[in-house]
């Protein structure tokens, strides 16, 4: 099987994700059964976790589709081999966000080797839904790609995702294997007081967007020694309606009354919760910020946080609202997925 096959199918299931995303008519390359199977998945996809609305679906597909271009395909994958004999790649996969581990899954494919996937119980119907979709548009995938529920085994190589306490685990159970392992990342966000309002709205984004669950959701900020806050809470009450979804409020109203009764001070909008404090991570429905007096101070935290942080909001670093719109080659945790696979292959033909 050619790449050019492999990114052929890749990219009419880019299609298939913007006509989704943007109520379009069916595309050609889908037959109609398989675009309502689709369809009806996401309707239902909030039943089975309550994190996954249509919205946050809609938005993963929006992040992917302009990714899923064949000029994009091709101009990204002209740095990297393909193998010759297509080794199988265990994946697994985080579910804290829809489709969260698709790059891993598209990294694999189109690199000519085999995905055996295990997938989270929160994220366990939509990625499969999409392979199915594949395979119709290219039948010789059909192969390349396995869903286990069971004990992962017969792999050569490890991409695993998770919280800290899991890839303790999985560095020991793995050991023996080529693998990339990544932990828990967050991200944040620098305000020097001259950005823009909507600079300040754009933001509300990177940290609204999936209900903040994300590692490339901002949940700290670093602030100007004289910024005012009040032009943040200002610029977010767009967002405001996150409060109605039961599970962030939930979260919400839990931490508030955790810190309102140990007497901590916090800042509260009724929707979001901001405390002053050098911790990177901040609970869901809340934000971390630090004061800082000069460029180094800002450069210290984040040299000292360097491991923990996934990306950075600001000016002169990613921009306001892209937080959650990484390229093909921004690979999580700056380690290169592509790269790897090309060594590992290399190592074992």
């Amino acid at each position: 099987m050619e790449r050019n096959h492999i990114i052929d199918a890749f990219s009419k299931l880019g299609e298939v994700l913007k006509a989704v995303t943007l109520g379009e008519q069916r595309p050609e390359c889908i037959v109609a059964s398989d675009y309502d199977d689709l369809l009806n998945l996401i309707e239902r996809e909030q039943h089975y976790n309550g994190w996954f609305t249509k919205e946050s679906i809609h938005a993963a597909f929006k992040e992917i589709y302009p990714l899923l271009t064949y000029e994009s395909l091709i101009h990204w994958t002209g740095n990297y081999t393909y193998a010759k004999t297509p080794k199988t790649i265990a994946l697994i996969l985080p579910g804290n966000l829809p489709l969260v581990g698709f790059h891993d899954f598209l990294c694999v494919l189109i690199s000519g080797h085999k995905a055996l996937i295990k997938l989270s119980s929160e994220d366990a119907r939509i990625l499969p839904e999409l392979a199915k979709i594949l395979q119709k548009i290219e039948p010789k995938l059909e192969d390349r790609m396995v869903f286990m529920d069971g004990k992962l085994k017969n792999f050569d190589a490890v991409i695993a995702t998770g919280s800290d306490n899991s890839m303790l685990h999985f560095k020991q159970y793995f050991a023996s294997y080529p693998s990339i392992m990544r932990g828990h990342r967050t991200s944040v966000a620098v305000l020097r007081g001259v950005e823009s309002q909507l600079d300040l709205e754009l933001l509300g984004r990177d940290i609204f967007q999936y209900f903040g669950r994300g590692c490339r959701n901002v949940t700290h900020l670093l602030l100007s020694a004289d910024f005012d806050l009040n032009r943040f809470f200002e610029a977010i009450v767009p967002y405001a309606e996150v409060i109605s979804h039961k599970k962030y409020a939930n979260n919400y109203d839990y931490n508030k009354a955790i810190h309102l009764m140990n007497q901590v001070p916090i800042l509260d909008n009724n929707f979001l919760l901001l405390k002053e404090s050098k911790d990177l991570n901040a609970p869901l429905a809340m934000i971390h910020y630090t004061r800082f007096e000069s460029d180094r101070d800002i450069h210290e935290f984040i040299d000292s946080h360097s491991q923990q942080i996934q990306c950075i909001v600001g000016n002169g670093y990613l921009p306001f609202g892209g937080a959650q719109c990484p390229k093909l080659d921004d690979y999580a945790d700056n380690i290169n997925t592509m790269q790897f696979l090309n060594n590992f292959d290399a190592c074992l033909s």
